[in-house]
């Protein structure tokens, strides 16, 4: 939980512009271009989330932004300052980076974990001093860590690590943060808790938090602002609604076999059906269940008016009714609804 006196108002906000920024990596002597005349602005505040398949450049283009590899060409500036002509003790002063790997350091308490991030700040010798620990203190208790500061970084989960990274990047005290699938190993639970964490991080304290991902459904919950990537179309950006209703999203990631709904920014499995029963009922909850499981079976639900259907179900007061011309029964569960159905429809 982050706990800070000041609100994100009051905190600088910081910016990030990529210029006509080319990416790519060599390869046998030759210069390979994953994307090329990138133009776009990271601002301070809002939680960025990078999305696109795998192969795409996602990766490189967060190590070219990290400063791992040289850009192809064009520039990033933050704050004003080109990056490129950055020192390095001044470019790890201005970027901090959580990448997927677990990292070394499985001996390390947490709290010496995260005082790695001080070594920008701590000279030749790498000695922490009071002004260095108390940092390294508030930015364990930011990621709700403390509890676990003495605890050996081997035997923390893997959400529990991701956490301590970040505690890392926060004690670097940098105006940005990159991360690489930073909810990779997690549970959903634990996805949804990481990403509410970085978005705290990101409004309470106006740093720019920038990340790729594949939990697809839980970013366009949660950030304010998509960068979509593919090798068929130049990158698109925007706020997850604005991308939904200019069709970006459902062009984007639904291929045959997925629907995406753009009013709720959620995916669902697209089944072909080869049947369909009338089904009629009071209550919108089981007759969503129910139409959900006859799918899976093939069966589209119609609703409307059961007695004029040779097949069909009434639900009435959480119990089914079925029909199938003069053949009545009644079942208690949506289970058994389906064997029934199923059973005349197909047997």
């Amino acid at each position: 939980m982050i706990m800070t006196s000041e609100s994100s108002a009051q905190q600088p906000l910081h910016c990030c512009k990529l210029e006509k920024l080319s990416i790519g990596y060599s390869s046998k002597g030759s210069e390979i271009v994953v994307g090329c005349d990138l133009s776009a602005t990271l601002n301070g505040g809002q939680l960025t989330c990078l999305l696109g398949a795998n192969g795409v450049g996602k990766s490189t283009l967060l190590r070219t932004l990290s400063g791992f590899q040289p850009p192809l060409g064009g520039r990033m500036m933050i704050d004003g300052k080109d990056v490129d002509r950055m020192s390095n003790d001044e470019r790890s002063r201005t970027i901090g980076v959580v990448l997927t790997e677990k990292p070394a350091g499985n001996q390390l308490t947490v709290r010496q974990l995260v005082a790695l991030g001080r070594t920008p700040y701590t000279g030749f010798w790498g000695r922490c001093s009071e002004d260095d620990w108390r940092v390294v203190d508030e930015a364990v208790e930011q990621v709700g860590l403390t509890a676990l500061s003495h605890r050996l970084v081997g035997t923390l989960s893997d959400g529990e690590r991701q956490k301590a990274m970040i505690a890392k990047a926060l004690a670097q005290q940098t105006p940005v943060i990159l991360l690489d699938e930073p909810t990779a190993y997690l549970d959903y639970p634990g996805k949804v808790e990481m990403m509410l964490l970085l978005r705290q991080i990101c409004r309470q304290m106006g740093r720019i938090v920038f990340l790729s991902t594949h939990d697809v459904e839980v970013a366009l919950q949660l950030a304010d602002r998509v960068w979509l990537m593919s090798r068929q179309q130049p990158m698109v950006i925007g706020s997850p609604e604005d991308l939904a209703l200019e069709g970006h999203l459902a062009n984007f990631f639904s291929p045959k076999s997925l629907l995406f709904n753009p009013l709720t920014g959620l995916f669902s499995i697209h089944l072909p059906t080869t049947h369909s029963v009338m089904v009629s009922s009071d209550e919108t909850e089981p007759l969503t269940l129910l139409t959900k499981a006859l799918l899976r079976h093939g069966v589209k639900v119609v609703e409307g008016c059961v007695d004029e259907a040779l097949l069909s179900v009434r639900i009435e007061k959480r119990q089914f009714v079925l029909k199938r011309d003069k053949e009545k029964a009644t079942a208690k569960t949506v289970a058994e609804v389906c064997e029934w159905v199923v059973s005349r429809l197909m047997g």
